[in-house]
């Protein structure tokens, strides 16, 4: 069997503890990549060790908090220094409050964005400062559905999300215009069934979940490899639900606000209460994340058909060609005297 194109490629994954990001590792460890794993808690980034390395890749631990940039500047040269030289940085921390706008205390609201926008930003800035010197390398952005279609209750992540896509943006063009090696990508993801949805502040009545459809983190993981190895793309969707949802916002933008204004209060909060305190918007919570239904959904998806046709998009396209080349010609002959 050929080797992977990952295969002995140093790869940096933050959030890489727990939710998409540990699902990430695992599937970079599989294709035998040199993970190192970034985020805060000692605990899950051990946990999430083992797991690459169980599936066959090198896994070592860097603790930091994305939101400080001199953390992820000494974390990235350390990574530099044991590992080798980065070849792929995939930004996939994240933190999230789920309320009302006026609900959140201005504190709640700037640690959102700077861990979820800024953690972006000071990441892709300390690959590419690293990166740039070599002239190559591939920078991962996970992205959401919500970068392009705001939610209720929602309004600090989407708020970062929409950030993070325009920021991306502007720098990719920067890229291009100095005709770089350097290639960054967005994977567009849709709701997760992720433990971090049960480690967000939420307001009284109920916990907070993702508005369905949910898939499992092993989709987005998928997703999100793929564009490590294939980032020519500008943007890769997966899920149906992230097609429907960015349709639909260039569509009918106006109707989808007064949708979501009557169904998504209501979709993103289950009956089961809180299990206490545990939001890691502060600290992080040092347990072992499970692999169980954590979204309130019963049954997430644990494939994603869009997935594949983007994955494959220049075969069905040569496909669909094909066919509607032999649909024309059989016409022709038909209609032919």
């Amino acid at each position: 069997m050929a080797p992977h194109i990952l295969q002995d490629r140093v790869v940096v994954v933050t959030g890489a503890s727990g939710g998409v990001g540990r699902a990430v590792v695992r599937e970079l460890g599989a294709k035998g990549a040199k993970v190192a794993l970034v985020a805060r808690g000692a605990v899950g980034l051990g946990a999430a060790a083992v797991d690459v390395g169980a599936a066959g890749g090198i896994g070592q631990v860097y603790e930091a908090d994305v939101a400080d940039y001199e953390q992820v500047r000494k974390a990235a040269e350390r990574i530099e220094a044991e590992l080798g030289p980065i070849d792929v940085w995939i930004n996939a921390a994240f933190s999230s409050v789920s309320a009302r706008f006026t609900d959140i205390s201005p504190e709640e609201y700037e640690r959102t964005t700077a861990v979820t926008y800024l953690g972006y930003v000071w990441g892709t800035r300390v690959a590419l400062d690293l990166m740039r010197p070599r002239n190559r390398g591939t920078i991962v952005q996970t992205g959401s559905a919500l970068a392009h279609r705001s939610v209720p209750l929602r309004s600090a992540y989407c708020g970062a999300e929409h950030a993070i896509r325009g920021f991306t943006e502007s720098l990719r063009t920067e890229l291009l215009a100095e005709r770089s090696g350097i290639r960054v990508t967005t994977v567009q993801l849709p709701a997760m069934n992720a433990p971090r949805l049960g480690w967000t502040p939420s307001e009284p009545g109920g916990r907070p979940r993702p508005k369905p459809p949910v898939h499992q983190p092993e989709v987005a993981a998928r997703g999100i490899v793929h564009a490590a190895a294939h980032p020519e793309r500008k943007e890769y969707w997966v899920g149906a639900g992230t097609t429907a949802v960015l349709l639909a916002q260039r569509v009918a933008p106006a109707l989808v606000d007064h949708y979501l204004a009557r169904t998504a209060g209501r979709a993103q909060q289950s009956e089961e209460q809180p299990a206490g305190d545990a939001a890691n918007l502060w600290e992080p919570v040092e347990e072992v994340p499970g692999h169980g239904d954590d979204s309130g959904h019963r049954h997430p998806h644990a494939r994603s058909l869009q997935l594949w046709l983007s994955q494959h998009r220049r075969a069905v396209l040569l496909t669909l060609a094909a066919g509607g080349a032999v649909a024309a010609a059989a016409v022709t002959r038909k209609s032919s005297p």
